[in-house]
């Protein structure tokens, strides 16, 4: 569970109008020394460095919002905006993991949690071209697609090669050993592993980028007629993947359950036929495969602690414990349960010799699988049991972090959660609008397009929580943690590609603006491919990936000003 600073929104407004004082702006009466109608007091300040008002005017967001027409003092208004929005962002992580630990999983962490993750960007590109004419919004809108693409980059980029450089341990047998650092920075023989289901997050991330493609269709042809309608088409295709996105999220806890109990039972099964062969008088089973009822006989026999013919849960469960499976967090009870159940074909709660060997011959030709390989060596039964252990190990057990226990004070938690989220949610929305009007301000004052500053800047105040969360827990140097740091990451970007693309495509067509953003596009989806496609076909990452992925940003930001200012595609 992510832990965030302890916020303090009374020194957080308090921190707003102390600052907010010395960016003067518009905040000047009409008879003032520096404006009247009559003109303006010149001034031997450098206009790069002023922070009063000019000769150009700036409209104050709201009519008493601050605001300035200089460079330095728009820098300085998205430096104080920025921050208001990443405390924003950390106030609604905190409050929606509050409530994540009251109600758990399913809706609130399937659901709610990902679109509170999403809302601060969400609500920067909706402001970005809801406010003014077309014309001004068909300017400021280029300010949500630098957040939309500046955010994706920079989740896959910087913050995903810091998270391999931090999170990064020694590699043995392709698999990155839990806490064990020895090697340095080797850029083979150390990395990160994660477990399946942050391949799957990747799968989930690639397949989001299917609005993009579509709205990009008729530019791909060259055609104009049909751009209106492929947005349209583009913002339902987004919402029905959202849609499939929360209900995948809401489920998968369970089937990831499941799926963790099938894996434990098959390393109970291989680790019994080990244990069984390791003290068996002679082989398992017979040159052509079939069950060695000597050998078998025997082992029956010393399993059978009261000698009465039959094998009783005790001395199921006796079995199991003799074994000592410590490599994984096992219900002992459960696992008895289904021994018994693979083996009492009869339903009279012991197994008798026959269902005995009927069971182990199925056992091992599941450890064969279905192979007509019967070596002498039974080796078989070794490489069975390092692949249900590499099984389980991929799967990542939620149950082996030991948890967190319940909540002590269920009522004052639910309210301070509440009263978070409200909080987060009220900052994001009345701070969204004068945050793009001073990067649309900063743009004009200093000549650099909208799109590079909304880049660079923006995401790091709208991301930082996810970023840092992610760091955190790629530190500690262990499978589940470091899973849970790239799950969070590849979750973020889907969530940008598809609630917030859904908000900004759903700007373009209810508002007529030109979709004219191939090279932004192109930059997404080069990102989100190449990372995508690479972390869905492998779950070890050694240290040289973080270089690919460094190089990716720099990367990003060249192509979009070679394709827009070289090429003029935009």
């Amino acid at each position: 569970m992510r832990r965030h600073a302890k916020p303090r929104p009374f020194l957080t407004v308090l921190l707003f109008l102390i600052l907010c004082g010395f960016t003067y702006g518009r905040l000047i009466s009409d008879g003032s020394d520096l404006a009247s109608d009559g003109g303006v007091k010149s001034t031997n300040v450098p206009r790069l460095i002023r922070l009063y008002a000019t000769e150009e005017s700036c409209e104050q967001t709201y009519g008493f919002m601050p605001c300035t027409s200089t460079a330095l003092g728009n820098l300085f208004l998205i430096l104080v905006y920025g921050y208001l929005m990443f405390l924003a962002a950390t106030y609604l992580s905190s409050g929606s993991e509050l409530l994540l630990e009251i109600l758990g999983p399913g809706l609130i962490g399937g659901l709610f949690l990902p679109v509170l993750g999403a809302l601060p960007d969400a609500l920067l590109i909706l402001v970005s071209g809801l406010s003014g004419s077309s014309e001004t919004a068909q300017s400021q809108v280029s300010v949500g697609m630098g957040l939309l693409a500046g955010s994706t980059v920079m989740l896959l980029t910087l913050v995903w090669g810091t998270c391999v450089v931090v999170g990064k341990c020694d590699i043995e047998n392709s698999v990155a050993v839990d806490s064990k650092n020895t090697k340095g920075f080797s850029l083979t023989g150390s990395g990160i592993s994660t477990d399946i289901w942050t391949s799957y997050a990747s799968i989930v991330m690639a397949v989001s980028l299917l609005p993009f493609i579509i709205v990009q269709f008729p530019q791909i042809l060259h055609s104009n007629s049909g751009r209106h309608l492929a947005v349209l088409i583009a913002v339902i295709v987004s919402i029905l993947l959202l849609i499939s996105y929360c209900i995948y999220q809401v489920v998968q806890p369970s089937v990831q359950r499941r799926r963790i109990i099938y894996a434990k039972h098959k390393h109970v099964i291989s680790g019994i036929l080990q244990d069984l062969k390791m003290r068996s008088l002679g082989k398992l089973c017979t040159e052509d495969g079939r069950p060695n009822e000597e050998v078998l006989s025997k082992l029956f026999n010393t399993i059978d602690d009261n000698k009465d013919g039959f094998l009783q849960r005790p001395e199921v469960k006796a079995l199991i414990l003799g074994i000592r499976f410590n490599d994984i967090n096992l219900d002992e009870e459960d696992a008895v349960e289904k021994v018994m159940k693979d083996f009492d074909t009869s339903n009279d709660h012991s197994i008798d010799f026959d269902e005995f060997i009927s069971g182990i011959r199925r056992w091992l030709e599941a450890a064969r699988g279905g192979t007509a390989n019967h070596s002498s060596s039974m080796k078989y039964i070794d490489d069975f049991h390092k692949q249900t252990k590499r099984e389980h190990a991929r799967l990542g057990d939620q149950s082996d972090d030991g948890g967190g226990g319940g909540v002590e004070n269920p009522r004052s938690t639910t309210i301070k959660a509440v009263l978070l989220l409200l909080l987060g949610t009220v900052i994001a929305a009345v701070f969204a609008d004068p945050l793009v009007d001073a990067v649309d301000n900063f743009s004009s004052a200093t000549s650099i397009p909208t799109f590079f500053i909304s880049f660079i800047a923006l995401p790091i105040a709208t991301n930082s929580s996810e970023g840092v969360s992610a760091i955190i827990f790629s530190s500690r140097k262990k499978l589940r943690s470091t899973s849970l740091s790239f799950s969070e990451i590849y979750g973020a970007v889907t969530m940008n590609n598809l609630l917030c693309l859904s908000v900004f495509l759903a700007l373009i067509y209810v508002r007529g603006l030109t979709w004219d953003f191939s090279a932004e596009v192109l930059v997404i989806l080069i990102v989100c491919l190449v990372m995508g496609v690479f972390a869905s076909i492998r779950t070890t990452f050694p240290l040289w990936t973080c270089i690919l992925a460094f190089l990716l940003y720099p990367f990003s930001l060249a192509l979009v000003y070679v394709l827009d200012y070289v090429f003029g595609w935009s």
